[in-house]
């Protein structure tokens, strides 16, 4: 799947938002990915998820990781698509962790996945917390890349599609300035 046939999907979906919004990170943007808009649909999720697992088929991953809630389908449908298992994270007490009784082996190979990656914070805080399980990451993927590639980690990272779009912080945000009220359409407030 090509990056354009990707952000066809999301446009078709009404997954790619124009306006004013609250991003997760606590920046401000002007365009806002809504991934579980054109995930709901199965045929899009597993198309999605057979692209994203593509890279990463020779990279011996045997669990697939994602942070909940965005991440969940997106980690099903890569693992299905690889043949592994899959497995999200939660915050709790502010930490994200395992639970639900998901474990890792001593040296289990996983892959990171999320739907978008904006900073890159969540997905740091999975690969973490894979580390701190005894796990060893073997990439990271996404299906939308919104840092501009700011988003470092010292694995391999693939995203199937980038897009452009302006943040800012929320004192220097120009569309504040105008008096647009900012909307928060994610799963976290």
């Amino acid at each position: 799947m090509t990056e354009r046939e990707t952000l066809a999907l999301y446009e078709k979906t009404g997954a790619l938002m124009r306006g004013h919004f609250r991003l997760t990170s606590g920046l401000h943007s002007d365009v806002y990915l809504q991934s579980a808009l054109v995930l709901q649909y199965t045929e899009h999720a597993a198309a999605l998820g057979a692209a994203l697992a593509a890279p990463f088929r020779d990279a011996g991953a045997v669990t697939v990781l994602a942070p909940a809630i965005g991440g969940i389908l997106v980690a099903h449908e890569v693992a299905r698509a690889l043949g592994v298992r899959a497995l999200f994270t939660e915050r709790e007490n502010g930490t994200m962790t395992l639970r639900r009784g998901f474990a890792l082996s001593p040296g289990e190979r996983c892959l990171v996945v999320e739907d978008v990656i904006t900073t890159g914070g969540s997905t740091r805080e999975v690969v973490e917390c894979v580390e701190k399980a005894g796990g060893v990451v073997v990439g990271v993927g996404s299906l939308i890349d919104r840092s501009g590639g700011a988003a470092h980690f010292a694995v391999t990272r693939v995203a199937l599609a980038t897009v452009q779009a302006r943040t800012w912080t929320p004192e220097a945000c120009p569309l504040c300035t105008t008096g647009s009220p900012a909307i928060k359409p994610g799963s976290r407030s």
